[in-house]
């Protein structure tokens, strides 16, 4: 899986942000889910947790999983920047810079693939909580 990360290469394009119901989730609520969406991650990547919540650099792979998550987090459950930003311990133009990134790299049939099954977990996990809509 992690191979797949390495192949893509970026192309530029441009990325539509998700448009949010106005409604802000509270913190405590968007770090549980956010939390959630690394827990995820790590499974699904066998990637460590503590290595994709660490503030500070880290290998690249690990860093790839973890604009994955910010990317699949504002687009599927329809989180700003900002709040993928503040959960993810990142500025909010680290996630723009991470939905750009990814959105090019879905380019290549694979990457997009795995990252459609992500989405797919994402939506099933937290459909009851009211966070994606059917």
């Amino acid at each position: 899986m992690i191979e797949i990360l390495r192949r893509a290469r970026p192309k530029p394009k441009t990325v539509k942000p998700a448009v949010s119901d106005g409604g802000e989730p509270p913190d405590g609520r968007l770090f549980h889910v956010c939390d959630g969406v690394i827990d995820i991650l790590a499974s699904f990547f066998n990637v460590s947790g503590r290595e994709l919540r660490a503030h500070s650099r880290c290998e690249r792979s690990v860093a790839r999983v973890r604009q994955i998550g910010m990317y699949v987090a504002h687009v599927t459950l329809s989180l700003s920047m900002t709040e993928v930003g503040r959960a993810f311990g990142r500025d909010r133009s680290t996630v723009n810079h991470a939905c750009h990134l990814i959105e090019d790299m879905r380019d290549e049939p694979e990457f997009d693939r795995v990252v459609q099954t992500l989405e797919n977990i994402l939506r099933a996990a937290f459909l009851r909580s009211g966070m994606v809509r059917q």
